[in-house]
């Protein structure tokens, strides 16, 4: 039998550690999917026509090349992403912000799930296929690892509260904390791809569907 490596032992553990709340985040995730492209089918006409006048300016903008520089959009996308990041970390060592976390999740798969119903809804195919050059292939990366942020941001709250309130963790709180920011820092660094390919791929592809609709 091949020997585990010492970093696939460790993701094993974890995995098998937290499976349950892996679970209980993706299940969330996914309700905040399906939530927001139901969100869709509850806006009215004139809604709908205003999101999708400001949409083909957008598009219209991608069409000429009218967009920011790429490095530009790396920035704001991943000064967005670890904002993000920051916050779940804060939100984590908070232990009163477990809820906020899960709520956070919920809304980032609102976002997704009412980006993709309303490019659907408005173009039916040509928006499906636009969704998969502009929201699938950065989401691919950034959806788990954000599932990876919570799950380890609530177990690290829930850390806290059994050593503040019911004394049954052994691990020192230091050393917790050490392995908590760590993991945040880790994460971050993976997240400099998917902001990689939103601002330097994501908007050619766009175009390149755009011009075809065209």
């Amino acid at each position: 039998m091949k020997k585990q490596t010492p970093i696939k032992l460790t993701l094993l553990n974890h995995g098998r550690e937290h499976a349950s709340i892996y679970i209980f985040i993706t299940v969330l995730f996914l309700m905040g999917v399906i939530f927001g492209a139901v969100v869709v089918n509850s806006l009215n006409v004139g809604q709908k026509e205003d999101l999708y006048y400001y949409l083909g300016q957008f598009f219209g903008q991608v069409q000429e090349g009218r967009f920011a520089t790429a490095t530009e959009m790396f920035k704001q996308s991943y000064f967005h992403n670890i904002k993000s990041v920051g916050l779940m970390w804060l939100l984590g060592i908070s232990i009163i912000g477990l809820p906020v976390i899960l709520i956070l999740l919920f809304l980032k798969g609102v976002v997704v799930g009412f980006t993709v119903g309303f490019l659907v809804n408005q173009m039916g195919w040509d928006g499906f296929l636009l969704s998969l050059v502009s929201v699938l292939p950065q989401n691919l990366l950034i959806i788990p690892t954000f599932i990876i942020i919570g799950t380890i941001s609530v177990s690290f709250s829930l850390k806290m509260i059994r050593q503040q309130f019911m004394k049954r963790s052994n691990e020192p709180i230091i050393q917790l904390f050490t392995k908590y920011t760590l993991a945040m820092v880790g994460i971050s660094v993976v997240l400099l791809f998917a902001s990689g390919f939103e601002a330097f791929a994501s908007p050619h592809l766009m175009k390149g569907v755009i011009d075809v609709f065209k």
